[in-house]
């Protein structure tokens, strides 16, 4: 981490590890290592973590040139989560909240934008703005914003949510990893469980290889699994089900896969964009940040006191 623009009391994360400058500008990235941040010192409280969020708040709103929104309601969404539980403040939250709520429209039967003057619709914006929506308590339109997903974007073959649609009413099946993470935070946010555990079944049965999640590439992509596996845990805490003991299966056999194959670096621990052996390692933040997540949701776990599987 390094500071924004040379300013005292603020810090960025570095876009790779080993890189020295902040050749570009990942909001989104930064909403999430905002978040890993929060997990850590909840698990761990130390007043170093406490200035260490609140450098990071002041650089991202520094470097977004003093504001705290963007044009991509996906962004904007992760954004308001990781605040909220950093203990953002009220004009921020509410800024970002009203950013969200125009990017709803009627077109295509409901739903948010991606992003500001587009023709498409998808999960990546829809589902984190579902959370943040319902911890701000408008459980309403947070509850639409679901409806619109499980009506609109979900595979009735197998249970996965795909990504998205287009304004002529194309669908765009591709399915990622973060797409299944946020509809399941979302179910399980609105106390739906039928939803989280359909879509947990899914994973486990067409996404997961023995309950290990797959990593999807570099750059955006690094972020999926860990997106994934931050709400398959917090799910795991909610559902009386068996597809309880299931995510915590995925949660735990992925978290133990990328330790183990982890790299030991002079910088510490370096993980691979699939956690597996020979996986190619990747220096990219959004894959750190990955990796990160992953192991805080089974610590979340351990610490909820959740038994790990056998052989995991």
């Amino acid at each position: 981490m390094r500071r924004v623009f040379a300013l005292p009391g603020t810090q960025l994360g570095l876009p790779a590890i080993g890189s020295r400058v902040h050749l570009r500008w990942n909001y989104w990235w930064q909403a999430h290592l905002l978040d890993c941040l929060v997990d850590a010192r909840l698990r761990d409280p130390t007043p170093e973590r406490d200035r260490v969020i609140a450098a990071l708040v002041r650089g991202i709103h520094v470097r977004n040139f003093g504001v705290w929104t963007n044009r991509y309601y996906d962004d904007i969404a992760w954004l308001g989560l990781a605040l909220q539980r950093a203990g953002g403040s009220e004009r921020a939250l509410s800024a970002i909240e009203a950013r969200l709520r125009l990017g709803w429209t009627d077109d295509l039967g409901g739903g948010i934008w991606w992003r500001r003057g587009d023709t498409f619709k998808n999960v990546p914006a829809n589902g984190p703005a579902a959370i943040f929506l319902a911890r701000r308590g408008d459980h309403e339109w947070a509850r639409a914003a679901l409806d619109w997903m499980d009506r609109t974007l979900v595979d009735p073959a197998t249970g996965l949510v795909w990504d998205g649609i287009r304004l002529d009413g194309e669908l765009v099946r591709l399915i990622y990893t973060y797409c299944q993470g946020v509809f399941i935070g979302a179910a399980a946010e609105l106390s739906t469980p039928d939803l989280a555990a359909r879509t947990i079944r899914a994973v486990r049965r067409y996404v997961a290889t023995a309950h290990v999640l797959p990593g999807q590439g570099t750059g955006d992509g690094g972020l999926f699994a860990g997106i994934l596996a931050r709400y398959l845990a917090q799910s795991a805490l909610l559902l009386p089900t068996a597809e309880a003991d299931t995510a915590r299966r995925l949660v735990f056999a992925s978290a133990d896969a990328l330790w183990r194959h982890r790299v030991i670096t002079a910088d510490g621990p370096l993980f691979g964009v699939r956690w597996a052996p020979s996986s190619d390692q990747s220096r990219d933040l959004s894959v750190q940040l990955s990796a990160w997540m992953t192991l805080e949701a089974a610590a979340l776990l351990v610490r909820a006191g959740a038994p790990s599987p056998e052989g995991v």
